[in-house]
């Protein structure tokens, strides 16, 4: 399937400027598992690939699922391996990222990674320390990820809690940084949703112009029984 102009649009918005606001997430489970050379590591709805470059990074064999077409075709331009769904047969992997998925695709992940492998759950923090889900306007509840866990049938490993600040250059980085993670898709009237959030934004605007807007994601690794 050949994404759409828009489609593209939104998938480079979020590869340029949206991505990298998870890497302190991204980097404190690794350094909490000691991810390295040897692992192998699945990564559960992907984006562009940002999370997989880190891992590669620390020598891990890093295979990527990601649905949207834009998306996927990114992650390959960066010269990551991503698929469109999660492999079938063999179970090689060690480390599963699935941040806020659904419990069918949790389900259909968790078959391709073998034994004992650490699973990776993440969700926006505490409320009154999480400043992107007010701006706009309450967002989606965060999961419950210790029932996710249960749900699963995984077994608890710990979990921690990583400060992840979203910083822009001024306003419109930022709304099209937020547009670009998809919270805004079921909306019909798009030019309304960005002049809305624009209006939300300016109270987090500094004197220099950019945007501040400081979070808290709280993560749960648990273990494939």
């Amino acid at each position: 399937m050949t994404p759409t102009p828009t489609a593209t649009l939104v998938a480079r918005d979020w590869a340029e400027i949206q991505e990298r606001m998870l890497v302190p997430l991204y980097e404190a489970v690794y350094d909490r598992l000691e991810v390295g050379p040897g692992d192998r590591l699945l990564g559960l709805d992907c984006g562009s690939g940002l999370a997989l470059l880190l891992a590669a990074g620390r020598g891990a064999v890093a295979t990527g699922v990601e649905a949207d077409p834009a998306r996927r075709a990114l992650a390959r331009e960066r010269l990551l391996e991503v698929v469109p769904a999660p492999p079938g047969g063999a179970r090689p992997y060690d480390v599963l990222l699935a941040f806020s998925p659904s419990a069918a695709a949790l389900d259909a992940a968790l078959a391709a990674v073998r034994r004992g492998a650490a699973v990776v759950l993440a969700d926006w923090g505490p409320a009154e320390r999480c400043t992107v889900p007010a701006v706009l306007g309450g967002g989606p509840a965060p999961q419950d990820l210790d029932a996710v866990v249960a749900d699963a049938g995984l077994s608890p490993d710990g979990s921690g809690r990583v400060f992840c600040p979203f910083g822009y250059a001024d306003v419109d980085s930022a709304v099209r940084g937020l547009l670009s993670t998809g919270l805004y898709e079921s909306s019909s009237d798009p030019a309304q949703v960005e002049k809305e959030l624009t209006e939300a934004l300016h109270p987090y605007e500094r004197p220099d112009g950019t945007v501040w807007l400081p979070n808290i994601f709280r993560y749960v690794i648990a273990r494939v029984p």
